[in-house]
């Protein structure tokens, strides 16, 4: 199984080192930066709310787990 993982790696390295080209002739515009910006923000915020609505569940685990290791 391990062998065929690792076979499927160099393969698929192999590929992409002679598929993808050689030169990029790319243009970023200005708003790409502020984009860039906007999605990190949205993801950290995102995380911020995640936490804030499952706070109770995670103060319950944390507590759970020290009530735990008190009576052992």
């Amino acid at each position: 199984m391990r062998y065929l993982k690792a076979k499927t790696f160099i393969i698929l390295l192999l590929l992409s080192i002679f598929l993808l080209p050689e030169y990029s002739y790319a243009y970023l515009d200005p708003g790409t930066g502020s984009y860039l910006i906007q999605v990190i923000l949205a993801g950290v915020l995102g995380i911020g709310i995640g936490i804030k609505l499952f706070w109770g569940r995670i103060k319950q685990l944390f507590a759970k787990a020290n009530k735990d290791k008190k009576i052992d």
